[in-house]
């Protein structure tokens, strides 16, 4: 059984198993952080330790994305797929086991790794799925609206968990999940892999996750140490020649981890900073959410998720018509949707406190579902669409990579800034994080602009080009 052998039935069954096993993964993000104070109080953990819940993930996610795209474009993406469900549940399970905070942030490193097989392997799964241009682009629009809906529902299904059985089921419900997708993608997935393998690159994924690591670290310890300290500034130091070496190893290489020439293409390289400052901005937004719906206003787990529930209806009713609008008119209009969505809903919620009326927070929220329900799409079909198969896993990595970034940087600077004020306090510390997500949003309507016009589309192609002639043996230098 191959890609180009299934029948239109065959096909959708393959975009059913990707989006339902990407659910799971996206879902974990932020599915726990409504399950915060209940581990802060059962685990006695301190800010730091709930922050690094939640970005032990995403930092593992955000470091190896890019070698797990590369690695199934080698040797079979299946193949991949199924390593990763298997490890993303037994993470998940020893997640659930966890008897204090230093264990659960080692299972969550653990389900991580599981984690960075599925995501961008599904979508590259897709793309090989989907030859047709216009049907590949309504699968992606379907794909990337299920990372949103998992996103935006994680929330209301952990609060359900929370309250009616404890925190460990955050956790512990996904192993039935992976068990029965594992089952299904050895039946139903067919093996593909890319016309041109690309060769293993150990220094370039050290270099990327010293890089990265070493960025988290720095602000999440800021507010400890001080951000003169130092251990943070040799921590900074250590992220920014880490990331000039990574420029100027992987310009170098032959096969590089990070193909930096994927940056020629205008609407890529939008595509990757617009997934960073979107997830930046949502990632906050639900850490801080989160924490203000049941430290400030005293709501219990699950009220506080149904709260969150105009995010996930605006994904549900977005997200559909978002894919058919980018088949039929383009990535512009959702992008510049989103990114306005984003900057009202960061300047909203400079205005809730302890008392504000339910009806103006829910109405913020709405806000934050419009964006979210509107942003992924176009970043998927940006990132991909031009690029030949044999860069889809990679392409396809790399917009993964700047949303998990994104969300982990997030974490840490939204954790960083409100430090473990309460009550009044909080609010008050919060209005740094709503303004920058306020920034974060203006950021992406300036990107959705200059992404998609015409200077924009002819430096895809050429960057399109160069990957001809990679397929064909030919290095193009950077």
């Amino acid at each position: 059984m191959t890609s180009s052998t299934l029948s239109r039935r065959g096909r959708l069954l393959v975009l059913a198993i990707c989006c339902a096993s990407v659910i799971a993964v996206v879902m974990d993000i932020s599915i726990v952080n409504v399950a915060l104070p209940a581990i802060r109080q059962d685990l006695h953990a301190s800010v730091s330790g709930l922050q690094w819940t939640v970005d032990a993930y995403t930092l593992v996610l955000s470091g190896f994305l890019v070698m797990a795209g590369s690695t199934a474009d080698r040797i079979g993406r299946r193949r991949v797929f199924q390593a990763g469900l298997a490890t993303f549940g037994i993470g998940s399970l020893l997640c659930g086991l966890a008897p204090d905070i230093d264990w659960l942030i080692a299972a969550r490193v653990l389900q991580a790794v599981g984690g960075t097989m599925l995501n961008p392997v599904a979508m590259a799964i897709v793309v090989a799925t989907f030859p047709d241009r216009a049907e590949r682009a309504r699968a992606i629009g379907v794909f990337g609206s299920m990372s949103g809906l998992a996103l935006a529902l994680g929330p209301i299904l952990g609060g359900t968990l929370v309250d009616a059985f404890g925190w460990r089921l955050v956790f512990w419900v996904n192993v039935p999940v992976v068990a029965a997708a594992v089952v299904a993608v050895a039946l139903y997935v067919p093996e593909s892999r890319a016309p041109r393998a690309r060769r293993f690159d150990p220094i370039g994924q050290a270099l990327v996750l010293a890089t990265l690591g070493s960025l988290v670290y720095a602000i999440i310890q800021a507010r400890e140490s001080g951000w003169t300290s130092p251990l943070i500034l040799g921590l900074l130091a250590t992220a920014a020649a880490g990331l000039a070496a990574v420029i100027g190893y992987e310009s170098r290489r032959e096969d590089p981890l990070l193909e930096l020439r994927l940056f020629r293409s205008v609407p890529f390289s939008a595509a990757i900073l617009m997934a960073l400052w979107s997830l930046c901005g949502f990632g906050a937004f639900l850490f801080m959410t989160t924490q203000y719906l049941q430290d400030v206003r005293g709501l219990s787990a699950l009220a506080a998720g149904l709260c969150l529930l105009p995010v996930g209806l605006l994904v549900v009713a977005l997200s559909p018509r978002v894919g058919r609008l980018i088949a039929s008119g383009g990535p512009r209009l959702p992008l510049l949707v989103a990114g306005t969505a984003l900057a009202l809903g960061g300047v909203a919620s400079l205005l809730l406190g302890p008392s504000s009326p339910l009806p103006a927070m829910l109405g913020t929220y709405l806000l934050f579902g419009i964006f979210l329900g509107t942003v992924n799409p176009p970043i998927n079909n940006t990132a991909v669409s031009g690029m030949p198969a044999s860069m889809a896993g990679v392409a396809a990595s790399l917009a993964s990579t700047g949303r998990q970034a994104g969300t982990t940087l997030g974490v840490a600077i939204s954790g960083t800034m409100v430090g473990s004020a309460t009550g009044d306090g909080f609010t008050g510390a919060a209005h740094g994080v709503w303004w920058m997500v306020a920034g974060l949003g203006a950021g992406v309507v300036g990107l959705g602009l200059l992404s998609t016009g015409r200077w924009a589309q002819a430096t895809a192609n050429r960057a399109a080009t160069l990957f001809e002639d990679v397929d064909r043996g030919t290095r193009v230098p950077v």
